[in-house]
């Protein structure tokens, strides 16, 4: 992955160059950093059990990140992680992400974890 400084013209990229390149940019919000990468090679066949439970990892992760993220108040126990989270959040000094990201991250841990 490389990292890019845009020029005053071009303050962000994102995304791909056209429809049929494997080569996407993207910019972090919270640094302003913009990397882009490449997708080389994408497996085509049919998943393995690992892979199929780590895609399921992914999706429970993303759900609950949500969940906490979108909390309010009667939601007593998502509130109270949502509440932890930011605290972590604001110490986490080399977390580069925004708060759902962050959260995504510990969750995805957590299940990984588990396993």
């Amino acid at each position: 992955m490389s990292k890019i400084q845009p020029m005053a013209l071009i303050q962000s990229m994102s995304g791909k160059v056209c429809m049929h390149s494997d080569v996407y940019f993207r910019t972090n919000k919270r640094t302003g950093n913009v990397s882009s990468g490449k997708l080389c090679n994408p497996y085509t066949g049919e998943p393995t059990a690992l892979q199929t439970e780590k895609r399921t990892n992914f999706a429970t992760a993303a759900a609950t990140a949500k969940a906490i993220v979108h909390a309010t108040e009667s939601d007593t126990e998502n509130y109270a992680k949502l509440q932890t989270y930011k605290a972590s959040y604001a110490n986490a000094r080399n977390f580069g992400g925004n708060l759902y990201s962050f959260i995504f991250a510990k969750e995805l841990k957590t299940l990984n974890a588990a396993d």
